[in-house]
Formats: C-alpha cells, sequence, structure tokens
C-alpha cells in the first residue's frame, strides 16, 4: 500500500485550521471523556479544525521507534464522521469506521508503522466513500470510477482496493451494466448494435462483455427500433423515391444499424409503399 502522503496528496493529519488565538465553540467534542456520552456532552473550545496550535499534524511529524499513546479522541464537526486522534503533540484524523475498526480510544497505545497502517486504510475508506457519491448519481462501469477517482488524486493502489470491494458488495457489475445498457439502447433509445459496441467499448466495458451483452438482444428488438426509426424519417424526407431511400439508409446506419438490418427495413418500407427496389440497399 502507498504512503498516505504521495498517494493522494492530503495527509490524514494535515491541519488546515488558522494558527490564530482566537477559537470556535461547537467545532469538535472529546469523546475520549466519559461526559460525552451524557445526556448533554461536554462541549470542547478549539481552533476551527480542532487542532490546537501546537500538535504536530501529518503522519510525517511522528517519531520512529517510539510508542505512542492516544491522549485525547475528538469529533469534527466537518466533515462528518472524521476524528483527530491526538498523541500528545501529534494528530492525525481519521474516518468513523477506520477508528473503531482499529480500537483507537483514550490510552491505546501505537507505534508510528501501526499508524501508517491506520493511515492507508483510512485512504481506502475515504476513495470508496468518493466512489459510492460517484455511484449514487447512477450507474457506472469499473473504468469509469477509477477514472474518476484518478482524477480526485488517489493512488492506483486504493482504486484497486476499493474497486474490487465494490465489486464484492454488488455496487459495481459491468457484466450486468453492459446488458442492461444495451437492451436500452436499442429497445428505447433507437440505436443499432454497432453504436452501442462503441458505446461501451469507451465506458471501458471488456470485450467479452460487450460481445455477451449485443448477444442478449435479438435481430427483432434491433429490427423493430430500425424500422420506426426508418419510418419516421422516410415520413419527413422529401423528393424522388431513390433519393429518400438514400437518405433514409444513411440515416439508419448513423444510428449504428448493420446494412442487413438496414436492408430488412428498406425492404418493408417499399412493401408498405409498394414500391419494387427497396430491398437493393447499398451500404456507404
Amino acid at each position: 500500500m502507498s504512503s498516505w502522503g504521495s498517494s493522494r496528496g492530503k495527509t490524514a493529519g494535515r491541519r488546515t485550521g488558522s494558527t490564530s488565538d482566537e477559537r470556535r465553540e461547537d467545532e469538535i467534542v472529546d469523546i475520549s471523556d466519559e461526559s460525552f456520552w451524557e445526556p448533554r456532552p461536554r462541549q470542547v473550545s478549539r481552533d476551527s479544525e480542532g487542532a490546537d496550535p501546537e500538535e504536530n499534524a501529518g503522519l510525517e511529524a511522528f517519531p520512529e521507534d517510539t510508542e505512542l499513546a492516544i491522549t485525547s479522541v475528538l469529533m469534527l464537526k466537518r466533515p462528518k464522521h472524521r476524528y483527530r486522534i491526538s498523541f500528545g503533540a501529534y494528530a492525525l484524523e481519521v474516518h468513523e469506521d477506520v477508528m473503531i475498526k482499529y480500537r483507537m480510544i483514550k490510552g491505546a497505545v501505537f507505534t508510528k508503522s501501526e499508524l501508517e497502517e491506520i493511515v492507508a486504510a483510512d485512504e481506502r475508506q475515504q476513495g470508496y466513500a468518493d466512489a459510492l457519491k460517484f455511484l449514487s448519481l447512477k450507474p457506472r462501469t469499473t473504468f469509469e470510477i477509477a477514472q474518476r477517482l484518478g482524477e480526485k488524486g488517489w493512488s492506483e493502489e486504493t482504486i484497486q482496493d476499493v474497486l474490487a470491494r465494490l465489486q464484492s458488495e454488488g455496487y459495481v457489475d459491468d457484466a450486468a451494466y453492459a446488458q442492461e445498457w444495451a437492451s436500452q439502447r436499442v429497445k428505447l433509445r433507437g440505436k443499432g448494435k454497432l453504436w452501442v459496441k462503441h458505446e461501451l467499448r469507451q465506458k471501458g466495458v471488456s470485450k467479452s462483455h460487450i460481445e455477451e451483452a449485443l448477444g442478449e438482444v435479438s435481430e427483432d428488438d434491433e429490427f423493430e427500433s430500425a424500422l420506426q426509426l426508418g419510418l419516421k424519417k422516410w415520413q419527413g424526407t422529401t423528393g424522388e423515391p431513390l433519393d429518400r431511400k438514400r437518405k433514409t439508409g444513411a440515416f439508419l446506419q448513423r444510428r449504428g444499424f448493420s446494412g442487413s438490418v438496414v436492408s430488412r427495413v428498406m425492404r418493408e418500407l417499399g412493401n408498405r409503399e409498394q414500391m419494387h427496389g427497396m430491398d437493393d440497399w447499398d451500404e456507404e
């Protein structure tokens, strides 16, 4: 696992607050104190990010080969579910899930190497949260999620860990995504299989998943979609029959329908218009 600082450029324990003497109320609360669990928890006055000015924030500042005891656990007001863990003059911030997993309570002792593992776990947790937020808008492929996380500065190792977790939990499934995409695009969006194939390639779906998904779309479904588009185009086109035929066929090909499908559509349109020669379609 790559180190926290190099993978994202934002250290878990960095201090972003002001170093002035002014402090605001209600920014953080000390959950390491028993009074926190009383009906009205004690509130602690700190600076804007919950850090004492004298604290050395950032894992790189921690001493080597030294056991470090947690002196306080502070819940940050913003962002939610994050805590500042202090070791005397040193501090870092972690997500609530990471804090609980590693039992980071007041008095617990850790070495710097152990804290590096914890910070890496926190990085994975934040990357996972970013991915879930991205997925909340609509389904995505693994490629799209990886691209998004990369844009946000996460390391390749963290991205792969996040993707593996998302796949194991069923949040990401490229095969199912491709099948749903192909079905919707052909049946409801009037796109041919060639168009859909290109779209799925751009989304980073593997060739095998694409072929499997397109195989699930029946020839009749694709033909019906092309026929409806072709009929609409034919009725909206003026000029000589051969000119209308050329424009309609070219339109369907631009929508990703194969030459065989276009020929079948032109033949059907010819039958409806009682015209000969409509089945002779030359691919352009």
